[in-house]
């Protein structure tokens, strides 16, 4: 038999030695008696075992709770954008050329008539497999507007607008990207499909009104200067110019009637060249001489891009619908939409300052929601 000594072991945090004496070698040598057996396990009672798994899962949400009640991305998110004269499509991060005249009759097919306005047809179109809105002059009586608008939209490429893909004006052809979801106007029918009933909260929808007014915040301070939307005169034909877009943002698509306010020489604007009514347009948008004075287009006075901020309450009230919190969200935003309804233009906030405050509304609400959430834990 091998005997083996041991020797005295030390507790490292102390430095103490320990020597094992002669019982406890003779213990460890020969274990306990035969049959002896140590005390049962202890079971945890049911109801202790269901209360560790309530304050287990309340951690779990506790943890995750920041995931389940933050508000969805904002149309601002854009990932590095194509150079001048030069567009990406969809996932494709590659930019390509403009498409030209030459590619626009060779390699674009149309495919349906999606659309029809005062200045251009819209086609659903296809373009090496992948669907695509091409736009056709209506009549030659418009190619003014038709240009002007193909201008706007080639130096205003941004998140907040369509993303042009190609044009010929000798052909009157304007190539956009395809965003099956259409216009703003079709927002209540997008949101009662199947596929969309989890986006129609008040979180939601306040998102959608944010990109609206960062779009008019956009075109105020543009790199032309400030431009006033004025294919705005009605609320079907606000939400005409802007298309939902397949992640839940807004893009402007129809930049036809963008005129310039130039404050350094005094020019102002005037939409259109007919008399205006309806409580949806400005004040200083409707004839100020009274019936009994003829409309006269040279006797109307101009104005400024403090016309749009008139008509944010109503394309907002639009956008909230009424589902379960869109009051609330009214109720906090009532002060900076009783300021853009000032019959004084001069008094009414600038769009920036109303993509603030919708912001500002925006965080309050999302963080009270939280807040709640995790009372109830």
């Amino acid at each position: 038999m091998l005997t083996v000594a041991l020797g005295p072991s030390v507790l490292p945090e102390t430095g103490l030695a320990v020597t094992e004496g002669p019982a406890e070698r003779s213990a460890m040598e020969t274990g306990p008696p035969e049959g002896r057996k140590g005390p049962a396990p202890r079971e945890l009672p049911p109801a202790v075992g269901l209360l560790l798994s309530m304050a287990l899962m309340n951690v779990v949400l506790y943890l995750c709770l920041d995931r389940l009640v933050t508000t969805p991305r904002g149309p601002t998110e854009h990932p590095g954008r194509c150079p001048p004269g030069h567009f990406s499509m969809g996932q494709v991060t590659t930019c390509s050329p403009w498409l030209s005249c030459e590619q626009l009759r060779t390699e674009v097919r149309p495919l349906k008539r999606v659309g029809e306005g005062a200045v251009k047809t819209v086609f659903l179109s296809e373009w090496k497999e992948r669907k695509v809105a091409l736009s056709r002059l209506t009549r030659p009586e418009v190619r003014d507007d038709f240009l002007h608008g193909l201008q706007m939209l080639r130096a205003l490429q941004s998140e907040h607008v369509v993303t042009l893909l190609g044009y010929c004006e000798d052909d009157n052809t304007i190539l956009t990207e395809y965003h099956p979801l259409g216009s703003l106007g079709n927002l209540e029918a997008t949101l009662n499909l199947a596929k969309y009933r989890s986006l129609n909260t008040w979180q939601h929808r306040l998102q959608l009104a944010l990109g609206y007014v960062a779009i008019l915040d956009f075109l105020h301070r543009s790199p032309l200067g400030t431009l006033v939307m004025c294919d705005s005169n009605d609320l079907p034909k606000t939400l005409s110019q802007y298309l939902l877009t397949a992640n839940f943002s807004i893009v402007l698509s129809d930049l036809d009637a963008l005129p310039l306010v130039n404050r350094s020489s005094g020019a102002l604007v005037k939409c259109g060249h007919r008399e205006l009514h309806g409580d949806f347009v400005a004040p200083e948008q409707l004839w100020p001489f009274g019936e009994d004075v003829p409309f006269q287009d040279d006797l109307m006075p101009a104005y400024d891009e403090k016309s749009d901020i008139w008509k944010i309450p109503d394309v907002s009230s639009f956008l909230l619908g009424h589902v379960e919190g869109s009051d609330m969200v009214r109720f906090h935003l009532f002060d900076i939409h009783k300021a853009c309804k000032s019959e004084v233009p001069a008094e009414r906030p600038t769009a920036q300052a109303v993509l603030d405050a919708y912001q500002k509304v925006l965080n309050l609400l999302r963080d009270t929601a939280t807040s709640q959430t995790r009372e109830m834990l």
